[in-house]
């Protein structure tokens, strides 16, 4: 009796180590992959569509998504704390658009050591192999779309066109440099010095930098009105320098005879397009950069396997579309409806 109690007790014990063992072997299994998104900002519309895509789809595929943000645009030291805690999470990947594209390097590289996956969200680290990837917008072919468009549009009138470039800053590599150098691509124009915008063309009245606000893009406005009244292709960097410059033009009894172009597409944009205040606009998905970048980390995390770059680019192309109530033959658009169906923020 006292061998056979010995051996159930035994069996017992050994039965229980199993079962404990394969109840932390699943708890494991089923513990959730973690992830970081971390934007510039979270009051900026785009931003803020960017996190409700990026938590949408974490939720669909059981991730762990932390959010961050900057307390400003140009808040580098919130970045990088947030990409401190992450590693400290042991999250296996972060998704960030970063403020300053350059000073967040040495941190992304600390959490490319560590074994996470970094990707770029929007806006290329400098230099753009920082990151593994970078999901984002063609910034030069939005710019394109519409040169290309405005030219059409513009007719027999396109060579004597006179053109104001409100840029949002010419130190910003990706959003101003590319947009701008499209733009001008698909006008026609010939762009010799495009690292300071020396461009030898006498139907650009100017270039002005805006911040990508709509007062900056009012002020800019009025100082190239100043400079040649005779405007008739306003080229806007975003929506908001594109609305300032409306409201320049509306008070000298201009609104609606000059050509407003811009890029963006958020809700209040299409709307704009809808008004007839943006003759066309470029339309961009940060929700789908988003939904695509959390799908990236579970990939990592379950395979190993990275992201790779859409055919001849460095980075993968989250796509743009043209929104315009007036369609031209050879660019290819959208109507605002169908815009209004796919925009980002009110």
């Amino acid at each position: 009796m006292t061998n056979r109690k010995s051996f159930t007790q035994k069996a017992a014990i050994a039965l229980a180590a199993v079962g404990a063992i394969a109840g932390f072997a699943a708890t494991a299994q089923a513990a959730p992959i973690r992830a970081c998104l971390i934007t510039k900002t979270d009051s900026n519309p785009y931003f803020v569509t960017m996190r409700k895509g990026a938590l949408a789809e974490a939720k669909k595929l059981g991730v762990d998504l932390k959010t961050y943000a900057g307390k400003y645009d140009g808040d580098n030291q919130s970045q990088v704390a947030a990409i401190e805690s992450c590693i400290a999470d042991h999250a296996k990947g972060i998704l960030i658009t970063p403020s300053d594209t350059k000073a967040i390097v040495p941190t992304v590289e600390k959490a490319r050591k560590a074994g996470l996956l970094v990707i770029a969200l929007d806006t290329a680290l400098s230099p753009t192999s920082a990151a593994d990837m970078t999901f984002a917008t063609d910034n030069f072919e939005a710019g394109e779309l519409i040169g290309r468009w405005a030219r059409k549009h513009l007719g027999a009138k396109a060579k004597d066109a006179k053109i104001a470039m409100l840029d949002l800053s010419i130190s910003h590599p990706t959003v101003d440099v590319e947009r701008d150098h499209g733009f001008l691509a698909g006008f026609g124009d010939k762009i010799k010095n495009p690292e300071t915008f020396n461009v030898p063309d006498p139907r650009i009245v100017g270039h002005v930098e805006t911040g990508g606000s709509e007062e900056g893009g009012q002020k800019g406005m009025e100082t190239l009105l100043a400079r040649n009244p005779n405007i008739n292709l306003v080229y806007a960097i975003n929506e908001p320098a594109a609305f300032g410059a409306y409201q320049a033009l509306k008070s000298v009894g201009k609104a609606g005879k000059v050509t407003i172009v811009a890029i963006d597409g958020s809700c209040t944009g299409v709307d704009g397009v809808k008004q007839g205040i943006i003759a066309a606009d470029s339309q961009q998905y940060p929700l789908k950069m988003a939904a695509l970048g959390v799908k990236a980390i579970v990939t990592f995390a379950k395979t190993g396997k990275k992201p790779q770059a859409s055919a001849g680019k460095d980075f993968f192309n989250t796509g743009t579309n043209l929104i315009t109530a007036h369609p031209v033959p050879g660019v290819p658009s959208i109507t605002p409806a169908q815009g209004a169906k796919l925009c980002w923020g009110n």
